[in-house]
């Protein structure tokens, strides 16, 4: 029911504009990677109160029936010797034992937090895998995006080759051109629409990657919204505090902080096998050979029970000392140290690749700033041109060569703008993925 509704939703979004907020919601709801996060959470908590088990009082029952019978050895050196028959009987048992760990030198205790521990970082886990998809939704949404603009580039530039197609026709037809510029026109046409049909090829195949980024098995008859990436408050400042902003909010980080202190308890546990363990123990035991009792009068008529059940209880205290058990808890002891040190080098490494994480997201940011602004300036430019050029070649003084050229540089300029916008938006959102922000 979790994973059903959401896709529904979504594919009932055909032929309709997918936003990056709803796409980013799929995500959250559906991305299998994030619904694995979850059940390893869930089973990190029922974990935890497995670890908890063997603290509480531990009640057993347990019943009995046997046909059995009842010959006893015999000694030598007995004064007397009890006849021994292969008649079979009866035999009813019942008991109920009770444990109570008093203490075993933080051995469950320490085993028990572990794993509170561990749950914890599983958590944490959880909330980085959906920020993971988060990100990964927003970079496919904005490759769509990127996508679908260069699909109106293409078309712009389709639209200009056919205009320009149809007034090199009449020149030529006029005797004012060489027919080698109509050739040149049609060539250049038939290379825009070529150009057309593969923007709209890789739009298609961007919504398929945005549809396994979102977690969606469907169509791609949808369009996307012309959503950007707001500016990321500190981008434009210094990058240490946001490199300790990050150390501090990444969720992924914090796992490995738990799981470190996770190791730390369970190596405490392991130690804790080195010492014997104090229960309180207790139980009831009824046991007999029928299970009601039957009352009859003996030849002088007194009156005589026979059969029946009879309770017996017990209680008291154990120790309980493993003292050699094939050295098995030095191994232990050897393997906890060793995942510690692992877990902690673990943690070392990702503090090191978040440095790397938030100093290329935040120069990505910033260069991206900077291309863009250039991009628009080229833009500019390039639609300039176009507009001279095209200007020289209908009044007769400029070239199909220069025309072709500032055709083919209004084109790149406008690819050049939406290449930027996608940059500048992908690197903001490496950048939050990178601070641990939503």
């Amino acid at each position: 029911m979790m994973t059903t509704a959401p896709i529904v939703v979504l594919l009932a979004l055909s032929a309709r504009t997918v936003t990056l907020e709803e796409a980013v919601r799929a995500a959250e709801a559906q991305k299998p990677e994030v619904r694995v996060a979850q059940a390893n959470a869930a089973a990190g908590v029922a974990r935890t109160v497995q670890a908890r088990a063997p603290a509480l009082p531990q009640i057993k029952v347990e019943g009995e029936y046997d046909r059995t019978t009842g010959n006893r050895r015999q000694r030598p050196g007995r004064s007397t010797e009890v006849s021994n028959s292969w008649n079979f009987y009866n035999w009813f048992e019942g008991q109920v034992t009770g444990t109570q760990l008093i203490w075993d030198f933080g051995k469950t205790l320490n085993s028990w937090r572990a794993a509170e521990m561990r749950a914890v970082a599983l958590a944490d886990i959880e909330r980085a895998s959906r920020l993971e998809a988060v990100g990964t939704v927003r970079a496919a949404y904005f490759r769509a995006r990127a996508a679908n603009a260069l699909i109106g580039v293409a078309r712009q530039t389709l639209a200009n080759q056919e205009r320009h197609l149809q007034q090199i026709t009449g020149f030529v037809q006029a005797g004012t051109r060489p027919e080698i510029d109509l050739a040149q026109s049609r060539a250049t046409s038939a290379n825009a629409r070529v150009g057309l049909i593969r923007t709209e090829n890789d739009f298609t195949v961007a919504r398929a990657h945005l549809n396994e980024a979102m977690g969606v098995a469907g169509d791609t008859d949808y369009d996307v919204a012309d959503d950007g990436f707001p500016p990321v408050p500190g981008e434009t400042g210094p990058v240490g505090p946001l490199i300790d902003e990050a150390i501090r909010a990444r969720p992924d980080l914090a796992a490995l902080d738990r799981r470190v202190h996770a190791e730390e308890l369970a190596a405490r546990a392991a130690r804790g096998g080195y010492w014997p363990s104090l229960n309180l123990i207790g139980g009831a035991r009824e046991e007999g050979q029928t299970i009601q009792q039957t009352h009859t009068v003996d030849n002088l008529g007194n009156p005589v029970t026979q059969g029946g059940m009879a309770w017996n209880v017990w209680g008291g205290v154990q120790l309980s000392w493993p003292v050699f058990q094939g050295l098995l808890t030095r191994g232990q002891v050897r393997e906890a140290d060793a995942t510690l040190v692992a877990a902690r080098a673990e943690r070392d490494g990702l503090v090191n690749e978040v440095w790397v994480a938030v100093q290329q997201a935040a120069t990505s940011v910033r260069s991206a700033q900077e291309a863009l602004v250039a991009s628009e300036q080229a833009l500019t430019a390039a639609r300039e041109r176009l507009r001279l050029a095209d200007g020289r070649y209908t009044a007769g003084v400029g070239s199909i060569i220069e025309l072709s050229d500032a055709e083919l540089g209004s084109t790149t300029a406008g690819a050049q703008r939406v290449a930027a916008e996608y940059a500048l938006a992908t690197a903001r959102a490496a950048l939050v993925l990178a601070l641990g922000r939503t």
